[in-house]
């Protein structure tokens, strides 16, 4: 893209939390794929007169939202989970590399997967970063760490492991593959149909073996995780972040805080019969699931009073259509209006992640120096979460992947300088595309 200078738009990011301004009448210029000034437009045009410019018209500019629970190749109990299941390795990287395009077209400009089939997810992410796939950029653990027989087992998005030392051969097994961080499994959970959401899954030995590990290797670990009792034992053991966290109790939360274990709630996976019906999910993981709902309300809300660290994380598939948006920004909407509030959730959707992944060099925020990572919306985030529901622009790395507008505008005057499939636009080589 050169050097382009973005006007005409509001500034809003997860540092609102802490009190810091939106910038009005702003602009931000970008050099390649970073951002290299931010601030009130006559400023900022200062600095580089004779850059292209993108009109956003007045709309708000925030970050891209990074989602920390992602599963690509998700493939639940039930009718379209079997089919997921039953993909070849060329048919489930097609797939996952279509979820890939569809999550960066919703404004998800990063994501954190947490347990994807046959290490898909390696060849995906360099596809990505070699240009041969549209995606958002991919931190991953690889193949998630599951006792034998325990959550997850059936798929191949798990590897089994038994004892301390078994663990270890795990962790380093998918740091051999380029793991980013380390998913470990540590109690039941919805999906398992032999076990109960608060069965203990490892000892104690195998839990410190798969930390100490991971950590001496400075990769963080997470864990999928409900009942309290096996996450206060986790989180004393050093743990990083808890996946769900279902059944928290304030003593635990409050540990939580203490250590610094983050959260990311997943609250949309007990709220979400409509997504359970569409897949065909047996009734069994149904009423499991709806109906841990109301408790695992209640640990958010234990987690939110104690200060633990909330960080957004969809489970279903982030670009997945839900309840009129979808599944990412939906999630959002649940952390907000369950205590978090607007600026909260612009946090937990950007700067909270990015700081976890250890990556709030690069992402996170509107700022000089990051990756330009950005989606524009009509409405204020900081006075709805709903507002990410307008998302209408989206940029990752100084390249615009959708604008809305020129799609319209580009019908308007006959031309197909655009194309768009679904609602999502993408670039013809014969047109400049809406920079202008």
């Amino acid at each position: 893209m050169g050097e382009v200078v973005i006007v005409n738009c509001t500034v809003v990011d997860g540092r609102a939390a802490d009190g810091m301004s939106p910038v009005h009448d702003a602009a931000v210029l970008v050099r390649d794929e970073r951002i290299t000034a931010v601030g009130p437009r006559a400023d900022v045009l200062r600095q580089a007169p004779g850059a292209r410019r993108l009109d956003l018209e007045g709309a708000y500019l925030t970050p891209g939202l990074i989602n920390m629970h992602t599963h690509l190749s998700l493939s639940l109990p039930g009718r379209q989970g079997d089919d997921v299941k039953g993909m070849g390795p060329h048919d489930l990287a097609l797939y996952m590399a279509d979820g890939a395009r569809r999550t960066l077209s919703c404004g998800v400009t990063t994501v954190r997967c947490v347990a994807e089939k046959d290490h898909a997810d390696f060849a995906l992410r360099r596809a990505i970063e070699a240009g041969r796939a549209i995606g958002p950029r991919v931190f991953t653990a690889g193949r998630a760490l599951v006792c034998t027989g325990g959550h997850g087992h059936e798929g191949t998005d798990t590897l089994e492991c038994d004892g301390a030392d078994g663990f270890r051969r795990g962790v380093r097994d998918q740091i051999k593959a380029g793991a980013d961080l380390i998913k470990v499994m540590i109690s039941g959970g919805i999906a398992g149909e032999h076990e109960r959401i608060d069965t203990p899954q490892l000892f104690t030995d195998e839990m410190a073996a798969v930390l100490a590990t991971a950590h001496a290797w400075g990769r963080k670990v997470t864990a999928h995780a409900g009942p309290a009792a096996v996450i206060a034992e986790a989180v004393e053991l050093g743990l990083d972040c808890v996946e769900h966290g279902y059944e928290l109790t304030p003593d635990v939360a409050a540990a939580m805080a203490r250590r610094g274990t983050a959260l990311v709630p997943t609250l949309l996976v007990t709220r979400c019969k409509e997504f359970f019906d569409e897949l065909g999910v047996p009734e069994w993981m149904q009423c499991r699931s709806l109906g841990a709902g109301p408790r695992h309300l209640e640990s958010y809300a234990m987690a939110l009073a104690a200060g633990v660290t909330v960080l957004l994380g969809s489970d279903m598939p982030p670009f997945w259509p839900f309840e009129g948006t979808n599944a990412t920004v939906r999630e959002l909407e649940h952390m907000s209006e369950a205590g978090l509030g607007p600026a909260g959730a612009l946090r937990a959707g950007t700067l909270g992640p990015a700081r976890w992944l250890g990556a709030d060099a690069d992402l996170g925020t509107v700022e000089a120096g990051r990756y330009a990572d950005l989606v524009a919306m009509d409405d204020d985030p900081l006075a709805t979460t709903s507002a990410f529901r307008g998302i209408r622009w989206v940029m990752k790395g100084g390249e615009v992947v959708r604008d809305d507008r020129w799609v319209t505008k580009g019908r308007e005057a006959g031309r197909d300088g655009r194309w768009v499939l679904n609602g999502e636009a993408g670039r013809d080589d014969r047109a400049e595309g809406p920079v202008r």
